[in-house]
């Protein structure tokens, strides 16, 4: 299995999800981008590539799969881009120990008109950290490692679950300017996570 370096959403990406009806893990590839099961058009899921935690339980593409089908999503970073102006700096964000780590996700499966099936899945954001504010308004719902098999149990309660989805402590992340490769889904190398340089190269991070 070969490293993304540059996931663009609408690809299939890894999840750990539990087997139906049993609390028994397995690892799936889902289409990055939620299809609900009721949809007409696939296409409807470019649009479903997050879901925000506070509104998650109410929202009709999103509350059943919050009920029933959660899902976990590592990762060992993501981008998020800084606007200034009419510039836009790509930034590198990741935990300060370099571990890997799990985003929480909803995943769905949608039968087409052909019976064709799909399985898809969006990652849950919530209100930003303060190294996230210097950046964007939302930042995805990182899950500390105690709280990954609580999300994916069918028993855990609504409350619990929108307990979870607090910013992740600021303390353990940081960020670095990257490269305008990223801009690009086609550029998909180590290149991708190369520190840049910029002028206002302040200690924010």
């Amino acid at each position: 299995m070969l490293p993304d370096y540059n996931v663009p959403p609408g690809v299939d990406i890894w999840a750990v999800r539990n087997r139906s009806a049993t609390e028994e893990k397995e690892i799936a590839r889902l289409r990055w981008g939620l299809v609900p099961s009721w949809a007409k058009d696939p296409k409807i899921g470019n649009r479903m590539i997050n879901a925000r935690s506070e509104t998650v339980a109410e929202k009709p593409a999103f509350r059943s799969s919050f009920k029933k089908r959660r899902c976990l999503i590592p990762a060992d970073g993501f981008y998020e881009w800084k606007r200034d102006g009419t510039s836009r700096t790509p930034y590198y964000i990741h935990l300060k120990d370099q571990r890997p780590f799990a985003m929480a996700g909803l995943w769905e499966q949608w039968i087409g008109p052909e019976q064709e099936m799909l399985e898809s899945c969006t990652i849950l954001t919530t209100s930003p950290n303060q190294l996230m504010e210097r950046l964007h308004d939302r930042m995805p719902v990182i899950l500390p490692q105690d709280q990954m098999s609580r999300w994916l149990e069918p028993s855990t309660s609504a409350t619990e679950l929108q307990a979870m989805t607090s910013p992740y402590p600021t303390e353990d992340m940081t960020a670095y300017p990257v490269s305008s490769l990223v801009n690009s889904p086609r550029n998909n190398s180590p290149e991708c996570l190369e520190r840049q340089e910029i002028l206002e190269q302040k200690e924010l991070f």
